[in-house]
């Protein structure tokens, strides 16, 4: 087969699954083509290459009975499109392109599959442990008509999916199937949760115009080698019941009512499709055609993870030969990163600061155009709409030839309540919490209220010692996970249908709030020195107090509090992420009490908080005043100021100081410390390697086989560029 020459498609080699998109059918479909939808639209058969041929590389290895040709249907394109296109066509894509760009996809996902059956059968596979496993021509051939012996009697479409979903397992072990089935079987279940929900909320006559609290993180984020023993699809069908279905947890209000009318709303979406046949038995999903598509694509996509596997165990074998040939080359790399950061960012404070907007755990910033830069969180105390109102009808400060409201703004201050805002966590869609049990260690304020505060939060996410859960999910980072609801709680009583908690939160002042802080960061073994600063007739003082001797602002004298956290040793910003370290308590400390008391929903989940500059910047005058200030002073230190907002508890999580204007170091000795900077510095220096490694790798496939073994027929598809 020929055809003309085309480069790798601009969408990514992803499993073409179709149950997400069967969530809400978009209407692309809107009569029964199945005859229409069955055409090929394209073929790829890699064993037509030269290397296949007398001579090549395969020559005489029988290898043609493994890979076979592979038609791409214009079911398949309608499918991906119908997930992918949007993003195209928004991109500035027409239709045609777009469907042709698809379709560019499918075919280079076909040859990156068949490349990997070769790949296996030449060189075999090895586990973890280095245990080799080899696949063979017979061992494939035999798979393959076991399968078809065991459904002789059924349905040609269901015969040849069994057949290619035997070829495919073949090179499959049961790991790798198991979690391939889970990631299936969850997937439906997304859809048929999607599905329902919507059908719930259609008939649920409660509000639930309540906004959720945003969560930390990485909260019950599975780990990426996690699959139940026991996981199936809930359709409300047939005899299968929830309790038979394992780990799946219903959706909230779900019955078995709205569980089939989800169900029955999925299949008219497979009519839509044309993926249902006629006489088949829809009380089991996994009887369906559509399963075995789904199933067949999911180890499609197993087999290409298991190959991207093998290159990226290629190029740690490199990396690793060229460490130790060459015993500096990550800290030459770190040396050399420093010094074209330098010289980048000198004179050129715009480019640094879009750098600081930009850090994270793989996008560094090892220097500063000057001191002073650095990274604070923010936690808002507001005013209430009445104090808010309140302020705005006050007259303007008596004696202030400036307009200023200064003196009556403290008065109201003083007023300012805050509330744990974490109510939702028990009330949302979801319950993240948890009765926490006597004797532990859970913390429970300096207050009056110290016996109602028994829940926490994420039981199934939060670390012990050695930074496990014991559970399925990953172990949240930089968040502590001990300071209980400030509040009391009173669950629902069994039998009440759909009552919700109730949840009376405690109302806290200024004072209050720091004594809680700094209650908290001691109870974690962390060290609070206060400032001294008068704030005895912070509420009172007039308005002159606010004005130095030539008329301006005094913004000092906005600072009601002031104080600086530390540790066993100086703060060290290479272990700023290390579980454990002082400097990792702190953070995690004052970024769960943001999630407990912050309204500035802004400033949640942010890397290090707000970049912070030494120059004019858009925050209001005291925060500005106040972050400077505090960045000045270094991590570890806060400040708490008012503004037109309410209260501001701002503490510094890093700065580049005076002093250390190149404050991380590279140590190859702490490389395999998790969480150390050196860690993950050579993280991200050895994923961009094996990420290019592998993307070659790719690439120099597909463009090896794709021109000359695979054809496309645009004829056959171009009726669906007039959908636009």
């Amino acid at each position: 087969m020929k055809m003309k020459k085309r480069a790798v498609a601009a969408v990514a080699l992803s499993a073409v699954m179709a149950c997400g998109v069967l969530a809400g059918c978009d209407g692309l479909v809107t009569s029964d083509v199945r005859k229409d939808y069955e055409q090929v639209v394209a073929e790829v058969n890699i064993t037509e290459s030269a290397d296949f041929k007398e001579g090549g590389a395969y020559a005489g290895k029988d290898y043609e009975k493994v890979v076979t040709t592979s038609g791409i249907t214009k079911r398949d394109l309608v499918s991906l499109f119908a997930s992918q296109g949007g993003s195209l066509v928004n991109g500035g894509y027409s239709y045609a392109d777009a469907f042709d760009t698809i379709c560019d996809t499918l075919i280079n996902r076909q040859v990156y599959i068949q490349y990997a059956k070769v790949y296996f059968l030449e060189n075999g596979a090895e586990d973890e442990e280095g245990k080799k496993t080899t696949y063979t021509v017979a061992g494939y051939g035999d798979a393959v008509a076991a399968a078809g012996e065991a459904y002789k009697d059924a349905a040609s479409e269901k015969k040849q999916l069994e057949e290619e979903i035997a070829g495919l397992a073949y090179f499959l072990d049961d790991e790798e199937e198991n979690k391939a089935i889970y990631g299936l079987k969850s997937s439906v279940n997304d859809a048929l949760d999607s599905l329902e929900e919507s059908i719930i909320a259609a008939t649920d006559d409660h509000d639930h115009d309540e906004t959720v609290r945003t969560l930390p993180t990485g909260v019950n984020t599975e780990d990426e080698d996690y699959y139940p023993e026991v996981y199936e699809i809930y359709t409300g069908t047939g005899s299968r019941h929830v309790a038979d279905c394992g780990e799946y947890e219903l959706v909230e209000g779900s019955t078995a009512t709205t569980r089939r009318k989800a169900y029955t709303q999925f299949l008219n979406n497979l009519r839509s499709y044309a993926l249902l046949y006629s006489g088949e038995d829809t009380s089991n999903i996994e009887n369906l055609v559509y399963y075995s598509m789904e199933v067949k694509s999911a180890y499609e996509s197993a087999l290409l993870q298991k190959l991207n596997d093998c290159f990226e165990k290629e190029a740690e074998d490199i990396l690793t030969k060229t460490q130790a040939e060459s015993t500096t080359w990550v800290s030459d790399m770190f040396d050399e990163e420093v010094g074209r950061q330098q010289n980048k960012y000198q004179g050129d404070t715009a480019t640094f600061e879009s750098a600081l907007d930009g850090i994270s755990d793989t996008s560094f910033v090892l220097t500063a155009p000057e001191e002073n830069y650095g990274f604070v969180i923010n936690i808002l105390l507001p005013f209430s709409t009445a104090q808010s109102q309140e302020l705005t009808d006050a007259p303007i400060d008596s004696g202030d030839k400036k307009g200023n409201k200064f003196a009556q703004r403290a008065a109201i201050l003083e007023n300012v309540t805050a509330t744990d805002q974490r109510g939702t966590w028990f009330t949302g869609e979801e319950d993240y919490s948890f009765e926490v049990g006597t004797g532990t260690d859970a913390y429970t304020g300096t207050l009056d209220n110290k016996a109602d505060r028994t829940y926490l939060f994420f039981k199934d996410c939060l670390p012990d010692a050695d930074g496990n859960t014991g559970t399925e999910y990953d172990a949240l980072k930089n968040y502590y996970g001990k300071y209980t609801y400030n509040g009391k709680v009173t669950p629902p009583t069994e039998g009440e249908g759909n009552a919700k908690y109730k949840l009376t939160p405690k109302k806290i002042k200024i004072g209050e709030f720091l004594n809680e802080v700094t209650g908290y960061l001691g109870s974690a073994d962390l060290t609070v020195t206060p400032a001294t600063v008068n704030n005895s007739d912070y509420f009172t003082k007039p308005a002159a107090a606010y004005y130095d001797a030539s008329g301006k602002v005094n913004y000092e004298a906005f600072v009601y509090a002031q104080g600086a956290v530390t540790g066993d040793a100086a703060f060290d910003p290479n272990k700023m992420f290390v579980r454990g370290s002082w400097e990792n308590k702190a953070f995690s400390v004052i970024n769960e009490l943001s999630f407990a008391y912050n309204t500035d929903t802004g400033g949640l989940n942010s890397y290090l908080g707000y970049a912070v500059t030494p120059a004019k910047t858009d925050f209001v005058s005291e925060f500005e005043y106040a972050a400077q200030k505090v960045c000045a002073l270094g991590a570890g230190n806060y400040i708490v100021v008012p503004s037109q907002y309410g209260w501001h508890f701002i503490y510094c999580t890093f700065s580049f100081t005076k002093a250390n204007e190149t404050p991380f170091t590279y140590n190859d000795a702490e490389k395999g410390d998790e969480g150390t900077f050196s860690y993950l510095f050579f993280e991200s220096l050895k994923s961009q390697n094996i990420s290019q490694y592998t993307s070659d790798k790719q690439t120099q496939i597909i463009n090896s086989y794709v021109n000359e073994c695979s054809e496309k027929y645009e004829n056959r598809y171009a009726d669906l560029a007039s959908i636009g």
